[in-house]
């Protein structure tokens, strides 16, 4: 079947996710090191506020000192972690199917060129996409979305013995007890 982004959907750019486990808090959107600097300069230049911060993390040693940092993530506009800030939620404009338009589409992060993809062998499409909801399994029109998950893929790899994730912090109301702040040390 073929990916089709569904009518008047813009859920990825909305909702958020607790991972790995609600600890963590919730997560946004990664950026690469390289991407960083590029959507910095987008949100300067449409004056959109914007918070980047860590996601992942690598060291040769126990040393949080050491970190060297693989991926970044783009945080969103609510409280709760949700909403992407490049999301276009004021105006009547709209995507080609009918959602919240980007206000950055043509140079979004590979993350979102990427979704709904989360893994190319076997091809695992996320499970809580609409797409994937309501029409099943798609196995066609996904060819920039494998190229994308792919680089990033590249970009994750490393040699270093420690690994390291950011928790965030965020999330919704009744779970901040459960939340942390800070680097982590993945077990």
């Amino acid at each position: 079947m073929k990916f089709e982004c569904v009518e008047d959907c813009s859920q990825c750019c909305i909702e958020r996710e607790y991972f790995p486990s609600k600890k963590y808090g919730k997560i946004g959107v990664l950026v690469l090191p390289e991407e960083k600097q590029k959507i910095e300069d987008l949100a300067k230049h449409l004056e959109i506020k914007i918070k980047i911060i860590p996601r992942i993390g690598i060291s040769k040693l126990i040393d949080k000192k050491q970190i060297k940092i693989l991926a970044y993530q783009l945080m969103g506009i609510e409280d709760n972690g949700n909403t992407c800030p490049f999301l276009d939620i004021e105006s009547d404009l709209r995507s080609p199917h009918g959602g919240f338009q980007c206000k950055i589409y043509e140079d979004r992060p590979l993350a979102c060129r990427a979704y709904p993809l989360i893994e190319t062998e076997p091809m695992i499409l996320d499970e809580k996409c609409k797409f994937c909801k309501e029409c099943g399994h798609a196995d066609e029109n996904l060819h920039k979305e494998i190229e994308s998950l792919l680089l990033i893929k590249d970009k994750m790899n490393s040699d270093f013995p420690y690994i390291w994730r950011y928790a965030t912090n965020v999330g919704e109301k009744e779970d901040k007890d459960e939340l942390e702040e800070g680097w982590i040390l993945e077990k």
